[in-house]
């Protein structure tokens, strides 16, 4: 599939323009988000949970091809896929309500598939008509049926904003009350979104396995490595939550505060590379009160091993410095933009041209961010730019001083025709990626972070060739 098609598959408008060019309308080309209701992906992530869908003909199939497929062709699933169901809301639903279609549809549901949780979804149709689906999914409630609702209308926001409300309302409609003592050492991981994030099956495993290795047990909560709704249940006893991103999971996170009493650490940078990941342990280590001498020992052993690779690395990067490239510029979610800027930037010496976030992050996280960015090492700082219209975007980039070196630049599909106009390189790193089969790669982490020096040097060597 070629850049075009992929376009023409995911939808595109007139475009917004940037204030510095030309007056902006309210328009989006080459979207880079999911709908609300692309949350579906999210209940998909969680080992045999599926989604119910009470929206339009096509939005389920297209949230899925968007987010799934044409993104690294991530595959269905166990409940997503061809097997999510449907009401395929029409006309009919418009003028008289679609709560007997989707009580019609619950119940064949149940007969034809079988799940540990069942998610039901709304799109724009039953939210603008008022369709009550609490009172649907309520009688099925009560007969010990395992199923939530969360209402996830286009209006509602994007799919980042209708994980946050899936979230939630498996939480509080499923998980339930818990007046127990705490566990000492269980954490509950909030961070990527599950298939919008290209690589987050990887990534997941990798912080778990990182987690894991200076003594806490882990919920993952979503990805083949979780243990499914075991997991969820298991929310309320954890010791404390844990954030790593600069804002999806916070609004979960102090929900789960509130509701629990539960502490939680956040960090706003996705750990890449050694330092990093050193950094990041020691800091969740302190704040759940672990053992130092075992944080110290696994981080020593993950930290040899790194550097082996690295130190061998070098012979190729001492060669070849005079055609690799020396500025680069991102364009992704904010998590992934400040995990890889400071990768990019402490790890291997890069000049950051520019970086573009996308994911739209709420007002009042944006300071925080920036602060991020500009604190990226002692002597770099960077003013970051949020922008979800690509064709802004790429105004932006084409404005950009790379250099006289050809650039490297982190983004998505869209990028890959400019990626050539600047006759430089192009490593996608984020939704859409439509050039990446992506089965359980990890850019996080201290192994995560061999594998995008693999793909780093690989893409820009192949570029020159």
């Amino acid at each position: 599939m070629t850049a075009h098609d992929l376009k023409t598959t995911l939808g595109s408008a007139k475009p917004i323009v940037d204030k510095t060019i030309v007056e902006k309308t309210h328009s989006i080309e080459q979207i880079r988000y999911g709908c609300a209701i692309g949350a579906m992906q999210s209940v998909v992530a969680i080992p045999r949970a599926i989604p119910i869908t009470h929206c339009g003909p096509g939005c389920a199939d297209k949230q899925f091809m968007n987010l799934a497929f044409y993104n690294g062709f991530q595959g269905g699933g166990y409940g997503g896929g061809a097997v999510t169901p449907s009401t395929n809301a029409s006309e009919r639903e418009v003028v008289f309500g679609g709560g007997e279609r989707l009580t019609e549809l619950i119940g064949s549901t149940l007969k034809v598939l079988e799940a540990d949780l069942f998610v039901v979804l709304t799109g724009c149709i039953p939210d603008l008509v008022g369709d009550d689906i609490g009172a649907v999914v309520k009688p099925f409630q009560q007969q010990g049926v395992p199923i939530v609702f969360a209402e996830t209308g286009g209006f509602h926001g994007n799919n980042f904003t209708g994980h946050e409300r899936v979230t939630r309302a498996i939480i509080d409609q499923f998980v339930g009350p818990y007046d127990g003592a705490p566990e000492a050492g269980t954490v509950n991981v909030w961070t990527l979104l599950p298939y919008h994030n290209t690589f987050w099956r990887g990534d997941l495993t990798e912080i778990k396995r990182l987690l894991a290795g200076i003594g806490l047990k882990v919920n993952i909560l979503f990805g083949p490595e979780s243990a499914g709704v075991d997991e969820w249940k298991a929310i309320p006893r954890a010791q404390f939550n844990l954030v790593i991103g600069p804002w999806l999971g916070l609004e979960t996170a102090r929900h789960l505060e509130t509701k629990y009493g539960q502490p939680f650490l956040h960090t706003p940078a996705l750990p890449i590379g050694a330092g990093e990941t050193s950094a990041f342990l020691r800091r969740v280590a302190a704040f759940a009160g672990l053992d130092k001498d075992r944080v110290e020992a696994f981080i020593a052993d993950e930290d040899a091993r790194y550097y082996k690779y690295i130190e061998d690395f070098t012979d190729f990067y001492s060669e070849y410095w005079w055609g690799l490239p020396a500025r680069f510029a991102v364009i992704g979610d904010a998590g992934y933009a400040l995990g890889l800027t400071r990768f990019l930037v402490n790890q291997l010496g890069l000049i950051p041209a520019r970086v573009i976030v996308t994911d739209n992050p709420p007002e009042e996280m944006r300071d925080l961010i920036r602060a991020e960015f500009r604190a990226i090492a002692d002597d770099v700082a960077v003013d970051v730019a949020f922008e979800e219209d690509s064709y802004t975007i790429h105004e932006i980039l084409r404005k950009t001083d790379f250099g006289h070196k050809p650039p490297i630049l982190f983004g998505t599909t869209w990028e890959r025709d400019l990626a050539r106009e600047l006759k430089g390189a192009i490593v996608e790193v984020g939704f859409p990626s439509s050039y990446e089969v992506v089965l359980n790669r990890s850019y996080v982490g201290y192994r995560g972070a061999l594998t995008l020096l693999e793909k780093i040097y690989t893409t820009a060597v192949g570029a020159s060739a």
